[in-house]
């Protein structure tokens, strides 16, 4: 019997590099996302495709219930949809705050909470949550989306302990930069919340830091993160994270042991 496996945000990126892998290794996939015809490329080759708003309780269920249906099974869930949201703390409505947190942690949450019984009976499964660097470190005018990546890695730290007498294992992914659309709405989103009033000058150089790194050649290709997600995915003894992309490694070790002065000071450095 294939094994199942279900991706989040695989209308483009990583999620649809990491279905294109899973599928070609010969597992069951489907791909999950709001722009299900931007999935139709997927749909060719065989795999499922699943209408998801992890905003929307009722689409989650349907989701779920709809490969439940068809399967009978899900053995593999990466929950790989996500945003980011950037701008001053001040600038920020708190709709688009909440916004944030429903995308990259709750809407993750509610998805897992409705396959983890199916994953029990079975008495095995595999959680992979895409983090980020970014939830080991911060940058500026990222306090919100920050806030949900530091969150993702607090819960998922936990629900590993809590699943492992299961049989299931929950496994993180921090990538650093890649070579997707994920700076550019970045920069804009930021450009949009910030770009004018007290910290208008601050924005804007950030913003443009953002342009100019993620349009550079340094960035890593959105396939090598696909081929560590599908290792996180089937790993037979997974790690705990799996750490992959432009200045994840150096960024991660330079907030650990020099600490939070030194880091600011470098980041800060950056956007001069």
């Amino acid at each position: 019997m294939k094994k199942v496996a279900l991706i989040t945000g695989a209308s483009s990126g990583m999620g649809k590099s990491t279905a294109n892998v899973l599928h070609s290794q010969g597992y069951t996939v489907y791909g999950a996302a709001r722009r299900t015809d931007e999935m139709n490329d997927l749909k060719a080759k065989g795999m499922g495709v699943v209408s998801l708003d992890l905003t929307n309780d009722a689409s989650i269920l349907e989701a779920v219930n709809t490969i439940l249906n068809i399967e009978g099974r899900i053995d593999i869930l990466v929950n790989n949809a996500g945003y980011g949201s950037y701008g001053a703390v001040e600038d920020v409505p708190l709709d688009e705050a909440r916004r944030q947190f429903e995308v990259n942690l709750f809407g993750m949450a509610r998805l897992t909470q409705l396959i983890l019984p199916t994953m029990r009976n079975q008495k095995s499964g595999r959680i992979v949550n895409i983090s980020s660097m970014g939830g080991k470190i911060y940058t500026p005018l990222g306090a919100w989306y920050h806030a949900t990546k530091h969150a993702v890695e607090g819960w998922s730290d936990c629900l590993r302990l809590e699943l492992k007498e299961f049989g299931i294992d929950v496994v993180v992914v921090e990538p650093g930069g890649i070579k997707t659309p994920w700076g550019e709405i970045a920069a804009e989103n930021l450009k949009r919340t910030s770009s004018t009033g007290a910290y208008a000058t601050f924005a804007n150089k950030v913003a443009a830091n953002f342009k100019k790194t993620y349009s550079g050649n340094q960035l890593t290709d959105v396939d090598t993160l696909g081929q560590t997600i599908a290792q996180a995915a089937t790993d037979k003894k997974p790690k705990t994270r799996y750490v992959k992309g432009y200045m994840a490694k150096p960024a991660i070790v330079i907030r650990k042991w020099f600490g939070d002065k030194v880091y600011d000071k470098i980041i800060m450095g950056q956007m001069k």
